[in-house]
């Protein structure tokens, strides 16, 4: 079974503008480049939790899944396979690039790559905040933090998500203007979400959580003084997983939500939810988001790409 949210490959033609970015205004710290000259960010003792590689437009390369260990791993591609998904295993390049041990990627059925791994490369005790913060990024156990997919069939989204590759439904958010599901792999509330665009794929956001509510106050004060990063929905708290965080622009389209005091759940007692809003306050939109919501897109069929 998948057990945390590894890594997120994306790509964009202003790649090099992450390393300013990641530093200065998240905290978080560059790593040595991937071979292509992809620009790696470290937010905790993992060798890189993200990678931003070079291309003409921004892009959506691949999802990284750690399944634990070797057998885990293993276990999980065979009962994939039985499923009737299609698996490829990484070849020595590709681990060596991912820092990895083990690799076997697919396609979801919209056509993102997803990746599961065992055996990420760590360095204890390597991580020091690119600038100063009084806690840490919260990693772990809970991995990197969630992402929220953009999909075209919410409903063949969970038929793939959660019946085939077994993540565990957190809640949802349905109204007339939203439609979401969010499943967890962990304790994390959710590593995973998936809102409902007809027509389109890709990825709305990456959300990672500070330990501190100082941090999250001072992320907001240098946003607010950057002229080139908007915050583009303002302080605000979530319905369903109590998340008090911003949403903030990327030199990459794709939007960070930086937060900070998530619940944990427990399959023993957690009983899923149904909100008809995303937040209890706050997540005011700016106009940058009003004029074009946010996320690094492409234009899919409803009936998928992908096995």
């Amino acid at each position: 079974m998948i057990t945390q949210l590894a890594y997120l490959g994306i790509a964009s033609p202003k790649y090099a503008e992450w390393r300013d970015y990641a530093t200065r205004l998240l905290g978080a710290v560059i790593a040595e480049d991937g071979p292509d000259g992809a620009v790696r960010v470290k937010v905790d003792d993992k060798g890189y939790r993200v990678a931003v590689h070079p291309a003409e437009q921004d892009e959506l390369r691949y999802v990284g899944w750690d399944c634990g260990n070797e057998t885990a791993l293993r276990s999980y591609v065979a009962e994939l396979r039985g499923k009737g998904v299609e698996l490829h295993e990484g070849g020595t390049d590709e681990l060596k690039e991912r820092q990895v041990a083990e690799l076997h990627w697919f396609a979801d059925p919209f056509g993102n790559r997803h990746e599961l791994v065992w055996g990420q490369f760590s360095q204890p005790n390597s991580f020091f905040p690119g600038r100063p913060m009084r806690g840490r990024f919260v990693t772990g156990d809970l991995g990197l933090g969630h992402i929220v997919l953009i999909v075209p069939d919410l409903e063949r989204a969970n038929a793939f998500y959660a019946d085939t590759l077994g993540f565990r439904l957190s809640d949802r958010v349905k109204s007339d203007i939203f439609n979401l599901r969010f499943y967890h792999c962990n304790g994390r509330h959710h590593s995973l979400a998936v809102a409902e665009i007809p027509g389109m794929t890709g990825i709305n956001h990456l959300m990672l959580e500070v330990e501190s509510f100082d941090d999250l106050g001072t992320a907001i004060d240098l946003f607010t003084a950057d002229p080139d990063r908007e915050i583009l929905l303002s302080l605000g708290r979530h319905t369903n997983d109590l998340m008090t965080s911003i949403y903030v622009q990327t030199p990459s389209s794709m939007q960070i939500e930086y937060g900070h005091g998530g619940i944990t759940v427990d399959d023993l007692t957690w009983v899923a939810g149904n909100h008809d809003l995303p937040s209890i306050w706050g997540h005011h939109r700016s106009q940058a988001y009003l004029d074009g919501p946010p996320g690094i897109f492409r234009t899919v069929a409803a009936e998928g790409t992908g096995g």
